[in-house]
């Protein structure tokens, strides 16, 4: 699916004010205050620089001393006042869905909150793509790959459950073998969806002598050919599909048309990805 993004804004850090009429009455009130232009007026200011108090720099500013004081403590320590990374709860996406619903925004400002969830949703498959949206209608299609070249492209009508994944690995598993003319030692690679690990699935896959790579729960988004599905999403967005059967045939079109050195290349660097992926503790990487 094509995804989408939100923009952000510059963070300002709130500070509260304290201020004081003529007579020594004490008011309180809120107010923003850009850090990085507070930084360098408290920084500049010559009675700064000549090494006075809390006391002289907040009179000089109108600001409460215990402001100014935690501003040049923080400006002392770090170099900076802007605010630094954080722990708590990590983030759900990875910098590639956040790229994705930036350009869907991006390209749509009305996408809707609904349609960026189904969205992020949609980074997680695997060997589906999601449904891309034309016009009001969808598609979604499933293939498969090897470093030789792309396999068939098949097109899912209706619900996908087991017994749809199971008639389309029947229909379109073996003719690709055959048609990339690989080995007998053949692995199908397929992530964990309820749909692919069921026991109807996996019986069928045992009792059709289909060998499955061992794939690890909540592992990261490794499969090569999520390369492959974002170059398809590409090229058939710049073809301007007007109906669902357009879409459909320019899916298959270009499928077709994928080059074998393209399908071979993100297998070719699979160690250093593997390495990378190791390195950033199964965090986000380059890849």
């Amino acid at each position: 699916m094509i995804s989408y993004g939100v923009n952000r804004g510059q963070e300002q850090e709130v500070l509260s004010r304290r201020a004081h009429d003529k007579e020594g009455q004490k008011g309180q009130e809120r107010t923003k205050v850009n850090s990085s232009s507070l930084q360098l007026e408290i920084t500049n200011l010559p009675i700064y620089q000549s090494g006075k108090g809390y006391k002289a720099i907040s009179k000089a500013l109108g600001l409460p001393r215990t402001t100014v004081r935690a501003i040049i403590y923080k400006w002392r320590k770090h170099g900076t006042v802007e605010n630094l990374p954080r722990s708590g709860r990590p983030t759900k996406i990875t910098p590639r869905a956040q790229r994705q619903l930036i350009q869907e925004v991006t390209k749509d400002p009305t996408t809707t909150s609904k349609e960026l969830q189904a969205s992020l949703a949609s980074v997680k498959k695997k060997n589906i793509t999601p449904t891309v949206k034309y016009g009001g209608g969808s598609v979604m299609v499933w293939g498969c790959s090897a470093a030789s070249g792309p396999g068939r492209l098949a097109v899912i009508n209706g619900t996908m459950n087991s017994a749809v994944y199971q008639k389309i690995l029947k229909e379109n598993v073996r003719p690709s073998v055959c048609d990339l003319k690989l080995k007998r030692t053949w692995v199908l690679q397929q992530d964990n969806d309820p749909k692919h690990t069921s026991k109807s699935t996996s019986e069928w896959l045992k009792k059709n002598k289909m060998k499955t790579l061992e794939w690890p729960s909540q592992s990261p988004d490794l499969n090569p050919i999520e390369m492959l599905w974002h170059d398809l999403k590409k090229v058939v967005h710049a073809r301007k599909p007007s109906n669902v059967a357009e879409l459909q045939q320019f899916c298959k079109d270009e499928w077709a048309k994928i080059p074998p050195q393209r399908c071979n290349r993100p297998i070719a660097s699979y160690g250093k990805r593997l390495i990378a992926v190791v390195a950033a503790k199964g965090g986000p990487t380059s890849y």
